[in-house]
């Protein structure tokens, strides 16, 4: 078994990008936690300032000293808030930078400003103002800057928007490389239906005259209608390659019948395959559906041969059951094959992906496609099991 997985640009991209966010948001990170520390210091000197101040006033004699200019510029400068406690902590002597409510009872105000120290002694340690390095008067509690509290943000802030920005031009990104590789398949899909209806036209003329000179050799007339089965197949999958890309006509068909051709077509060309499959449809009575026979001809085609590639000892069954109502309809496709392992489960339908060793792996992503995207329905893998066989679920929606 080999794994198709195709290019792995993408996946090269994605870390691509990725490492360009780190390198971005790293260096961010360390400059902006370097300045909060840097102003973390200053706002903790100026604490500090402020207490030996208070300190300084309690151990200077009374010698009629105007302290007023020295706390206009401590006090005045100090921009982060503070509240000074008496040397047990139980009375508030004094806050700056603190929201008080003037509504607040005096016990509500002492108990919302004890909660208040002590989210401030736990974030930073608070300072003891002495008499004489041995009687505590006073402890100054200090809390963060409104600035210092910004720049926390910040980094959060400049990774959100960098990420942001990663996001935007990946998907970006992802949405011009996919519709770039839908324009070439498109394109590709049509020049070769283009290419190929001229041999098919000269091929039909052919065709005709060999039945002509047949006369009425039965092997000879059998022959001619076998390959005129298969002209007639090439001209359809001709029709199919160029409606890729166009909005198909969607008509109520009545699907039993239509999947029971597809499979009679499976059916006589299984000797020539070497594999003893028994295919059925079932189905408890008519059931119509909107669908482009041709596209959906194909999909079924597409399991069938899937179901087919899974058993690889050339025998099984396969079973294609059909049920619904006028809310929808519902096709499942069973197999008795090898069964998808789990570890590929995810990447069934994606583009390129095959476990075979021959194949383009995008049969499936194709059916997919084709499903979804011109039905409005589902197709899923409803259920899978290494050596008991995988079943595909088809659920059309009711107009």
């Amino acid at each position: 078994m080999s794994i198709n997985t195709r290019s792995p640009r993408s996946g090269r991209i994605k870390i691509a990008l990725f490492v360009a966010a780190v390198c971005i948001v790293i260096p961010i990170l360390i400059y902006t936690h370097r300045l909060v520390t840097q102003l973390q210091a200053k706002q903790s000197e100026t604490a500090g300032l402020y207490a030996r101040s208070l300190e300084y006033i309690a151990n200077s004699p009374a010698t009629g000293t105007d302290y007023t200019f020295i706390f206009d510029e401590i006090i005045g400068s100090i921009d982060f808030p503070v509240i000074l406690t008496d040397g047990t902590d139980r009375e508030v002597i004094t806050t700056k930078n603190v929201e008080i409510d003037t509504a607040w009872t005096p016990q509500e105000r002492t108990e919302r400003l004890q909660e208040l120290i002590r989210r401030m002694d736990a974030e930073n340690r608070p300072i003891r103002v002495t008499f004489q390095d041995t009687i505590v008067l006073n402890h100054v509690h200090y809390g963060e800057s409104p600035l210092i509290a910004q720049l926390r943000w910040l980094p959060v802030v400049e990774f959100a928007i960098g990420a942001l920005f990663i996001l935007v031009g990946y998907i970006g990104f992802s949405y011009i490389k996919r519709s770039e590789q839908s324009n070439i398949w498109v394109g590709m899909a049509r020049e070769t239906a283009h290419q190929l209806g001229t041999p098919l036209t000269s091929m039909m003329g052919w065709i005709e005259l060999l039945k002509h000179q047949a006369g009425n050799d039965p092997k000879v007339l059998e022959t001619v209608s076998e390959f005129e089965n298969d002209a007639r197949r090439l001209t359809k999958v001709a029709e199919r390659f160029s409606k890729i890309g166009s909005k198909p006509d969607l008509k109520e068909e009545e699907l039993t019948e239509l999947l029971r051709r597809t499979v009679r077509y499976f059916e006589r060309r299984l000797p020539q395959m070497g594999k003893k499959v028994d295919i059925t449809v079932r189905s408890a009575g008519p059931v119509t559906a909107a669908v482009n026979a041709e596209l959906f001809e194909w999909v079924v085609e597409n399991l069938v041969k899937n179901a087919l590639d899974a058993m690889e000892e050339g025998t099984g069954s396969i079973a294609v059951d059909i049920s619904g109502d006028r809310s929808r309809t519902v096709i499942d496709v069973t197999d008795t094959g090898k069964g998808i392992d789990p570890a590929y489960r995810k990447d069934i339908f994606r583009p390129g992906f095959s476990t075979k060793k021959r194949g383009w792996g995008l049969g499936l992503s194709l059916s997919k496609r084709i499903i979804e995207t011109y039905h409005r329905g589902k197709l899923t893998v409803h259920r899978s099991a290494v050596g008991e066989g995988t079943t595909f679920r088809i659920v059309l929606r009711g107009r």
